[in-house]
């Protein structure tokens, strides 16, 4: 008895262990709906959704591997990718929202994410940086 109580404990510890988010560290970039950042479509994502502040790509490496199509994530804002300046600068705008994978950057681009924003001075001033990804949903499931 003793024994199958050990062994339920240790497989609802794995349980919960299993469900515990995900976490990359990874270079963060900017784009616009701008038709010289984009293809022909600029408005409209990979998956056919319409672009809005919330949609990121990923390159196709991340694609494959850990952040598929539809993936939720929650963003930390870790600074400036060459220094880790000015850390923490966009978490108030990335802290109420939970941004969904739904565009994938160009070919030649490896553990990097792209961020959506409304306007190119926007972007621009975001630059470079390194951001915690939080896992909260890998792809389109439940």
């Amino acid at each position: 008895m003793r024994r199958l109580v050990l062994i339920l404990l240790l497989l609802a510890g794995l349980g919960a262990w299993a469900e515990a988010p995900r976490v990359l560290i990874l270079k963060a970039t900017a784009y616009t709906s701008s038709p010289h950042e984009t293809d022909r479509t600029p408005y409209i994502t990979a998956t056919g959704a319409r672009t809005r502040l919330g949609i990121i790509a990923v390159s196709r490496d991340l694609l494959k591997t850990d952040l598929p199509y539809g993936s939720l994530v929650r963003l930390v804002d870790l600074g400036r990718w060459q220094d880790g300046a000015d850390a923490g600068r966009y978490d108030p705008l990335f802290e109420n929202l939970l941004f969904v994978v739904e565009d994938t950057m160009n070919k030649r681009k490896r553990q990097q994410i792209d961020i959506w924003f409304p306007d190119r001075s926007l972007a621009l001033r975001f630059g470079v940086r390194r951001v915690e990804v939080i896992v909260v949903r890998r792809g389109r499931g439940p």
